[in-house]
């Protein structure tokens, strides 16, 4: 399997190379040439294997022979070997056909574990194959930082430095981040929201010099590798609920459109999945774009589920790829025009394209609050903030004779302020972190200027 960019100019890459580069060297993201396919024999048997074996066949045509069958199993065994439910990522009944997919069982809490842990195992065997070390540098809106510093900390070919915005993010979230000892990892507050972490982590991409010097690495789901290890669940939970002989739907709140993504590439790969529903918060650019099919900035508003307080989706750029049918020019002009306009209207094949995909619904605070007691109080489910977000959507456009599952995407424990606002008491935080505030924190507050963040990140490394 080979990498292209989504802009088209960028060099050819094996999986090793896109996963150890991140972003393209044209400023595009990695996509497979061609999507594999799955016999629905093969999606059947799921049903009944465990998740490590369902990983392997989902993502090994996609790794080609970067790994060894054998080694890449082991690695697979060893990134979930510390999750807490045994099916890794379990399916719970919370109404008639409407089921939840837990994916917080990670030591973080959060749905990026499922994906970092692995991503780990696999830098790690790269890394220690070629002799190299790199510096990982990712930009988070909560989780994925500290599902990344959990991943490499202590490991002694990468050092990692992490770009959260400075109070948009949640107590846990940034203690997840801050409490780390390990002199490998630095948790970076930058002053402003997460698009402009965003921004300064394609900058640093994007000084070739830079990059060079440093060997500069990305995890964040710039990283097809990211993506990709997302699939495996969309392929799980769908199996769980009679794939391929009935096609089910999915619920996705997503903030930066990865998570969603990987179910459409799961899609593409031959699961029958009914409808793909984009659920966001009151920052809702994709959902503006399905309604009238113009992309365009409206500025970040912080909110109760700041994971997804984003306007600049950087994975929506792998879904126009294939929309304007794989045109690397056209969606280097529709980024260009995203950087200095602040938006673009697409065309309008490519507006029918998405809708016959996609649906989406959003939800603002009041509502957020609602579905979480609302739930709480009719099931004994708590929902964190963004879970509640994508579920009250998926309420409102479900067909009831289709199964719908919406994407827990963490545990209540880490938006404790909301869950209590919502229902009166404070979700806990499990044994392995309950004595999370007793720990020192270490952090280093940054401006928002790529000059700045360089010379920090240079003077860092050892």
């Amino acid at each position: 399997m080979r990498y292209v960019s989504t802009r088209g100019t960028a060099p050819v890459l094996s999986f090793e190379d896109a996963m150890l580069s991140g972003l393209a060297r044209d400023g595009g993201l990695y996509v497979p040439e061609t999507w594999p396919q799955l016999s629905p024999e093969t999606i059947r048997g799921f049903a009944a294997a465990p998740y490590e074996d369902v990983a392997l066949s989902v993502m090994a045509p996609f790794i080609g022979d970067a790994f060894s069958e054998e080694e890449f199993r082991a690695m697979i065994a060893r990134a979930y070997a510390g999750f807490a439910h045994g099916a890794r990522c379990p399916l719970v009944q919370l109404a008639p056909n409407h089921w939840l997919l837990e994916l917080f069982h990670g030591p973080t809490l959060a749905f990026k574990d499922v994906a970092m842990q692995l991503i780990g195992q696999m830098f790690e065997t790269a890394l220690a194959r070629a002799g190299r070390r790199v510096t990982i540098v990712g930009a988070t809106s909560g989780d994925t930082g500290s599902a990344a510093i959990e991943a490499f900390r202590g490991l002694g070919a990468v050092d990692v430095f992490i770009l959260y915005p400075d109070g948009r993010v949640s107590d846990v979230q940034r203690r997840q981040m801050t409490t780390p000892g390990e002199a490998n990892v630095h948790a970076l507050a930058l002053d402003g929201d997460f698009d402009a972490c965003q921004a300064r982590l394609k900058d640093m991409f994007n000084d070739h010099a830079f990059r060079e010097e440093v060997g500069l690495a990305g995890v964040n789901s710039i990283n097809w590798a990211r993506v990709l290890a997302q699939v495996v669940y969309f392929f799980t939970a769908a199996a769980a609920r009679g794939a391929p002989d009935r096609a089910v739907s999915f619920t996705v709140p997503t903030g930066n459109f990865g998570d969603i993504f990987a179910g459409y590439v799961a899609k593409r790969m031959g699961l029958p999945i009914d409808r793909l529903v984009i659920a966001t918060n009151q920052n809702d650019i994709l959902h503006r774009t399905l309604v009238d099919g113009a992309h365009r900035k409206e500025g970040v508003r912080p909110s109760i589920s700041p994971s997804m307080d984003i306007q600049v989706s950087s994975n929506f750029e792998r879904l126009l790829f294939d929309l304007y049918d794989r045109e690397g020019p056209a969606i280097a002009q529709l980024m260009s025009e995203l950087g200095t306009n602040g938006g673009f209207t697409l065309s309008q094949g490519a507006v029918a394209a998405l809708r016959a995909e996609f649906a989406s619904g959003r939800v603002g605070e009041d509502e957020t609050l609602s579905a979480i007691r609302d739930w709480h109080a009719r099931t004994g489910e708590t929902l964190c903030p963004h879970t509640a977000v994508g579920v009250a959507v998926a309420e409102t456009v479900r067909d009831p004779a289709t199964p719908m599952i919406t994407l827990a995407t963490a545990h209540p424990a880490k938006f404790p302020d909301a869950v209590e606002r919502a229902i009166g008491t404070r979700p806990a935080l499990p044994p392995h972190m309950a004595d999370l505030f007793d720990r020192s924190e270490r952090v280093t507050r940054v401006p928002d200027d790529l000059t700045a963040l360089e010379t920090l990140i240079r003077e860092a490394r050892p």
